[in-house]
């Protein structure tokens, strides 16, 4: 039985990226580019992937793992050809290869699930993906017939000025049956200014032999975009930022101020929530319904449920259930647990925590590694003492406490059910439940302590 079979060619170093890491490993959205291209040929339903590796192959392989992905290498890179050769022992000659580009991130399942419906209608042994763009320089063009139809692709350093001035351009992506093509890359030369094998090559090939050759021109020059340096990866980003902001947008959330707003491929965000402006949303992040975030907030890898409120604050890892308010300035590290109706105010740190339903942590608190019940009020200035220098230690705080401003709640300790802590205590033991816990020395006033230390006799 025949397969699709995409071949992502990324053996290239990317000289121009300036980088020791390999080009298609550089993030784009904060994804890989190369990641972008695997997920628009599954998209595509193409399930059979085989990424060919080189330069930084160790790093890539790493970075691929668990993606279900073959891999082969080019020891050299010595041109599209000759990668592609090294790809041919994972092919029947039924199959249908498709080639693609690692550093096409902007590519789209639908533009290669049209690509590969045109190759198989049309019965050609090769489809080629072009496009029209306002500038080629740099690209192969593509040279048509008296017919219209392919006669032969020409590089760009190969390129006569009349050959310059076409503006149809080769996007690097094909479409090929697989017994025909890798037999033909047997018979290419590296004859160019480049002394590569060029994958291209192969079709005057198939074209000498009365083979068909297709065009499937794509209307869309963006999406083919390749990525060379970190000018055009900042221009990548805008696009994958504004389609992801797009989508939102018509899916019913209001982004203020989309040029501002920057929100990962990933990020799910419920009906009717508002997104500020200078707010980043990043990585497998959940946001429900009728939410308000920002403006200037960053929110990481948590989920959060409907009616939530984050203002200016920071959010890594955690979980928020609904009608929670968070912020000004506060941070919620990994593993904070905020559950129903909780507050967390200006200036609090929360850390492995759970705040229990409805409890308060209004300002200037930090709170770690603590288990904190339902309708607790910690005060402001409170420290969950947590760390003696060589293990972390939990605090637990009961449901209805009352902990005072300025209280140091020295863990291991518990704090009772409806227990309250005074103010500027440090809570070393536990207070049972409906108690009152104090610890600080007795307030000493000393008469006259202006005038005294003013005097010119105590000077002396």
């Amino acid at each position: 039985m025949s397969r699709n079979i995409a071949v992502i060619l990324a053996a290239g170093k990317g000289v121009r990226m300036r980088s020791e890491l390999p080009k298609v490993m550089h993030k784009v959205a904060n994804l890989p580019m190369i990641t972008h291209v695997v997920r628009a040929a599954r998209a595509a339903g193409v399930d059979n992937i085989v990424v060919v590796t080189g330069h930084g192959r160790e790093q890539l392989m790493e970075s691929l793992a668990g993606e279900g992905l073959a891999f082969v290498v080019q020891e050299q890179q010595l041109g599209t050809g000759h990668a592609l050769m090294q790809a041919g022992g994972l092919a029947g000659p039924d199959d249908t290869i498709m080639v693609l580009c690692g550093d096409t991130p902007l590519l789209r399942g639908d533009t290669l699930k049209n690509l590969l419906a045109y190759h198989h209608q049309t019965g050609a042994v090769a489809t080629v993906l072009t496009t029209r763009v306002k500038n080629p320089a740099g690209y192969g063009r593509i040279v048509r017939d008296q017919s219209g139809r392919l006669e032969r692709i020409v590089e760009d350093k190969d390129a006569s000025p009349e050959i310059k001035a076409i503006d149809e351009i080769n996007s690097g992506m094909y479409c090929f049956q697989a017994g025909p093509v890798f037999a033909a890359l047997q018979d290419i030369e590296p004859v160019n200014a480049q002394g590569e094998y060029y994958l291209t090559d192969v079709l005057p090939l198939f074209l000498a032999q009365g083979l068909p050759v297709e065009v499937l021109l794509h209307p869309d020059e963006e999406e083919l975009y390749g990525v060379n340096d970190r000018i055009q990866l900042a221009y990548a980003e805008r696009v994958l930022r504004r389609r992801k902001n797009h989508d939102l947008m018509t899916g019913g959330v209001t982004i203020m101020d989309p040029a501002t707003t920057f929100i990962d491929v990933d990020v799910r965000i419920g009906m009717d929530t508002v997104i500020l402006p200078f707010t980043i949303i990043a990585g497998d992040t959940t946001i429900g319904s009728n939410c308000t975030i920002g403006p200037g907030s960053h929110i990481i890898d948590s989920s959060l449920g409907n009616n939530v409120v984050v203002e200016n604050s920071k959010l890594l890892e955690c979980q928020v259930d609904d009608d929670c308010t968070i912020g000004p300035f506060a941070y919620l590290r990994p593993q904070a647990v905020l559950k129903r109706g909780a507050k967390v105010g200006d200036f609090v740190e929360i850390k492995k925590s759970t705040i229990g339903e409805k409890s308060k942590v209004p300002h200037l608190a930090y709170v770690g590694d603590a288990l904190v019940g339902t309708g607790v009020n910690i005060g402001a200035g409170t420290i969950t003492c947590n760390y003696d220098g060589r293990n972390k230690h939990v605090t637990v705080i009961e449901d209805g406490a009352f902990i005072g401003s300025n209280t140091n709640l020295v863990a291991p300790v518990r704090i009772g059910k409806n227990a309250t802590t005074g103010a500027g205590s440090t809570i070393t033991k536990e207070v049972p439940d409906e108690a009152l816990g104090v610890e600080r020395a007795r307030q000493k006033n000393i008469s006259d302590w202006a005038k005294r230390k003013n005097s010119p006799d105590d000077a002396s």
